[in-house]
């Protein structure tokens, strides 16, 4: 055998391990039944109600806006079928499909107001009932005996650190918990302890306006309204989160805050993502400032690792994580850690990702729905790609007689991998599959089946030229590789643009259009190929049987040429 000669046995089996790796992922997901979208299997609707909030008005631009953002935050790879729509001047409307999207839910409701502020002393119990079941070493003054420990959206101890340098965590525990302190009576507020070179806590307080001197400072007033404030029960309305002004917000574990006003807004993050940290396990969110924050979070931090502060990030009026620092974050890098599930993590980098809503929503409804088409709709779809694929199969089968068994074959390969792929996506991506997008994909077996057909005819026009099927084989392929890159890559643009301008279920068909292009191209180079350059070797066909749909009867010539009498691949 030549040395550069194919080996199409060798392509097959690589071929075939790899779908084997395909379908062992798809087993990773622990379901084999793909996700179906909100017209075949029903789902769960959030109807967002819009509130007058500090005199702005409500504007069909800003209602606009809020679809926008919640779109791109539910169904933001365009692939989960989520729709959202306004009804009337007030309500946005979000549908999503499956019944345990909870992670789709929380990304809805989040208004994604992120802040950060300094916390001034310690923090305290946030109800009565926390307060009277308080460690009685605490300190009685209402001081802090040691930097608080860092606390994340469940309760566990997370750590917000620059990433990746493989450094000291700028933002880690420092200490050991302290036990909590009691909240001061308002005769004999509590003051938080400083450092010999910071003042000490007096009636006024310093400025609020420099949130470094006030957190160490507040003043007995603050002091006072921090002892008298009680943290609102599970879902109430969220504590009012005005940024230049200072606030006491709670967190998941019913301890309240004294907070100094923002110091930087959500809208300084250039992006947020979520994954595992460097070096550890779970989940955690990964921040990266703009330009203009990094100079203040740099400055900020380098300050509270001298006077030993804490640094509070705030999230829709609830804190979600504080910590001390343990040095300066110069580049604008920082991490939420703690006790996310992955879930979590993606909703919240998502939230932070696209923003903030522009205007205020009532505490959401939300009820399961059923689907919009009844299940015969769903049938009669997947009935009508079965029978159009059938009649392509026959065709085939008629037309090309042997070389048909290609086309048979090369269609349940692709069939195979794409049902492979979309249990992937669905459990990786969230995808779901709507009647477009099952449209999408029965128009790809016609993409698929056009790849076949300008093949074999290049085979044919090869053999008609005097070449024996093994020499036609390669030199078809040569000829017929472009011609059908050049259609796939037609087909793949217009799935790409449709699926950047358009909305809903058409992005649905659109993406599923162009996963089944692609399978298309893979398919035709790493197992149609193949499989024909193997075919080519056997008797049956290179000596032109009457059913192998290469004789000379069905190739319109007077004889075959002879593998014997061929030189350089002519008689």
């Amino acid at each position: 055998m030549p040395k550069n000669a194919p080996r199409p046995g060798r392509t097959l089996i690589v071929f075939g391990l790899c779908i084997a790796v395909l379908y062992g992922l798809a087993a990773i997901g622990g379901t084999w039944k793909p996700r179906l979208g909100l017209d075949l299997e029903g789902g769960t609707r959030i109807t967002l109600t819009a509130v007058d909030s500090g005199g702005e008005s409500i504007t069909p631009e800003k209602m606009r806006e809020a679809a926008g953002i919640v779109d791109q935050r539910v169904n933001g790879t365009g692939v989960s079928e989520a729709e959202v729509t306004t009804q009337g001047d007030r309500n946005i409307v979000v549908e999503i499909p499956g019944e345990n999207r909870a992670d789709l839910v929380d990304a809805v409701k989040r208004t994604a107001q992120l802040r950060f502020r300094l916390v001034a002393g310690s923090p305290q119990p946030g109800t009565p009932a926390a307060s009277e079941s308080a460690s009685p070493d605490a300190s009685p003054s209402g001081s802090p005996s040691g930097t608080p420990t860092p606390k994340a959206r469940n309760g566990q101890q997370p750590s917000e650190t620059a990433s990746p340098n493989p450094r000291p965590a700028p933002f880690a525990d420092p200490s050991p918990t302290p036990a909590p302190t009691p909240a001061p009576t308002p005769s004999q507020p509590a003051q938080p302890s400083a450092p010999a070179d910071q003042p000490q806590v007096t009636q006024q307080g310093a400025s609020v306006d420099d949130p470094l001197a006030w957190s160490q400072n507040p003043g007995v007033e603050w002091l006072q309204k921090l002892a008298q404030f009680e943290c609102p029960e599970e879902g109430a309305a969220p504590v009012a989160d005005n940024p230049d002004e200072p606030i006491i917000a709670c967190n998941e574990d019913g301890l309240k805050f004294l907070l100094s006003k923002s110091l930087i807004e959500g809208t300084e993050l250039s992006s947020a993502s979520y994954g595992t940290p460097q070096g550890g396990v779970g989940w955690a969110v990964n921040l990266n400032f703009k330009s203009s924050a990094r100079q203040v979070f740099g400055d900020t931090t380098t300050a509270l690792n001298r006077n030993g502060g804490t640094f509070a990030i705030v999230l829709d009026g609830q804190v979600i994580s504080y910590a001390g620092v343990n040095e300066p974050i110069l580049d604008g890098n920082a991490q939420i850690t703690g006790d996310f599930t992955e879930s979590e993590a993606s909703s919240l980098a998502n939230s932070l990702k696209y923003g903030a809503l522009p205007i205020k929503f009532a505490k959401p409804t939300v009820e399961t729905i059923g689907p919009s088409l009844a299940g015969s709709q769903l049938s009669a779809g997947i009935l009508a790609g079965a029978i159009g694929l059938a009649i392509v199969m026959i065709y085939c089968l008629f037309y090309y007689r042997g070389l048909g068994i290609v086309v048979v074959a090369s269609l349940f390969v692709a069939a195979i991998i794409t049902y492979a792929v979309v249990l992937v996506l669905a459990t990786a991506a969230g995808l779901a599959l709507t009647l477009p997008g099952i449209a999408g994909l029965i128009v790809g077996v016609g993409i698929t089946a056009d790849s076949f057909i300008v093949y074999f005819e290049r085979i044919r026009d090869e053999m008609r030229d005097g070449r024996s099927m093994r020499v036609a084989v390669e030199t078809g392929w040569a000829k017929a590789r472009n011609t059908c890159l050049a259609a796939d890559a037609v087909s793949l643009l217009a799935a790409v643009v449709l699926y950047i301008f358009a909305i809903g279920v058409v992005r649905g068909f659109a993406f599923m259009l162009g996963i089944s292009t692609i399978i298309d191209v893979i398919v035709f180079f790493f197992f149609t190929k193949p499989m024909v350059t193997w075919l080519a070797r056997f008797k049956f066909f290179n000596s032109g049987n009457r059913f192998s749909g290469l004789s000379a009867e069905t190739l319109g010539i007077d004889e075959l040429p002879s593998e014997a009498r061929l030189v350089g691949g002519r008689v």
